[in-house]
């Protein structure tokens, strides 16, 4: 099976990167961890207009309707760039559950933004206090929600917040858009990987100790390169899963699991081999490497964590 995207969709990709490498996302994370989502609503609306927020909303309200392979290829991007805000729910949960929902229009438009809580693995709705819509999706109900009480995040750029109904429920694919935000969490996970990954490359060429290059150790070499081996070998994972949700073959909720595993995985190794090459520096505030690695963490439990993906993978087997 070939997993490699076609010409189209690399100049999505491209067009993605050029639209947020002028964005100075580092700032707007810090900004939204601190409260304040203007630049990062900058960068969404970005995102709007090239069609990234209405991938996943229907035709009929305005959407793309698009392959979840287009969604992987610019959930990769975005977790690469460490978009702030709910990537995760607004672009790949709430189109689902709003798929009979004429507000879903406004999610495709970039008008609204919506956060989502699905317990028991999603306990909690990742900032709730910036989304225009807060939905509550359990057996087989979707509801609007009210956010209660701010829990804390590994990641500061992520505010989580209890939540209660706060209307009658409505019929929803709830499983389905349950592997969706699975699914999308493990390509900002690979696209955060391999952010991580370039900049210790980039690093490993430029640190001098001892008067040599660090990047000419072969300790280092060997570390990166299993790195790029974890990542190179989650990655067509989390495109296969995408084919899985596309036309049904094989145990989607098998090979979505898979894909949530590996990028998971791959995404630690990355933070931890990262972190190693940097040294201290890579962990304070002020140097951008801080940013993925406490995002890589918060990501890795979220739809699901590796444990409870790893059980279902085992059952289907």
């Amino acid at each position: 099976m070939n997993f490699e995207i076609d010409d189209q969709q690399r100049d999505f990709a491209a067009s993605i990167d050029a639209a947020l490498s002028a964005a100075n996302l580092p700032d707007a994370v810090r900004a939204w961890a601190a409260g304040d989502a203007a630049p990062g609503r900058k960068a969404w609306a970005q995102l709007s207009d090239l069609g990234v927020t209405a991938l996943m909303v229907p035709e009929r309200f305005d959407g793309i309707d698009a392959h979840p392979v287009d969604l992987v290829v610019a959930l990769e991007r975005l977790g690469r760039w460490n978009v702030p805000g709910p990537v995760t729910e607004s672009i790949a949960v709430a189109p689902i559950l709003l798929a009979d929902d004429e507000r879903a229009g406004a999610l495709a438009s970039g008008d609204l933004v919506a956060t989502v809580a699905a317990p028991p693995l999603v306990a909690r709705a990742v900032d709730a206090d910036t989304a225009g819509l807060v939905l509550l999706a359990a057996d087989g109900q979707v509801s609007d929600a009210a956010a209660g009480a701010r829990q804390e995040s590994v990641d500061p750029s992520r505010h989580l917040f209890d939540v209660t109904a706060a209307g009658d429920g409505r019929p929803a694919d709830v499983a389905r858009a349950f592997e969706f935000g699975a699914l999308a969490t493990a390509a900002q996970l690979i696209g955060a990987a391999q952010a991580m990954l370039d900049a210790s490359v980039d690093y490993a060429k430029q640190r001098s100790q001892f008067g040599t290059i660090i990047g000419t150790y072969q300790a280092i070499k060997h570390k990166l390169a299993d790195v790029l081996i974890a990542v190179e070998m989650a990655r067509p994972l989390v495109y296969g899963a995408a084919l899985s949700l596309a036309d049904g073959s094989g145990d989607t909720a098998r090979d979505v699991s898979a894909a949530k595993v590996a990028a998971a995985d791959a995404a630690l190794l990355a933070a931890r081999s990262a972190l190693q090459t940097h040294g201290a520096i890579g962990y304070t505030q002020e140097h951008d490497l801080s940013l993925l690695l406490l995002r890589v963490q918060a990501l890795r439990p979220a739809w699901g964590d590796p444990t409870w993906h790893r059980r279902r993978v085992l059952e289907a087997l």
